[in-house]
């Protein structure tokens, strides 16, 4: 049994960077929740954090999406 460790490597590689974005991206979309919390809070206006968390929460979906149709197909 011969291992292609290039490609294990490039596998692990772009496996790691796509996780550490969409937890970044995830994580943006939980602060941008927690400063529409606190612009309410304030009385102030909090539609374009709550536009921001939306967007980076259906980036995640999008991007979960194509990772399990990758899988599938």
């Amino acid at each position: 049994m011969k291992i292609d460790w290039a490609a294990l490597g490039s596998v692990f590689g772009v496996s790691l960077v796509v996780t550490v974005a969409l937890v970044g991206l995830f994580t943006l979309g939980i602060v941008a929740l927690a400063k529409r919390e606190t612009a309410a809070a304030r009385g102030g206006s909090a539609a374009a954090a709550a536009t921001g968390a939306y967007a980076c929460f259906a980036a995640c979906a999008a991007a979960v999406a194509y990772g399990i149709y990758l899988i599938v197909a």
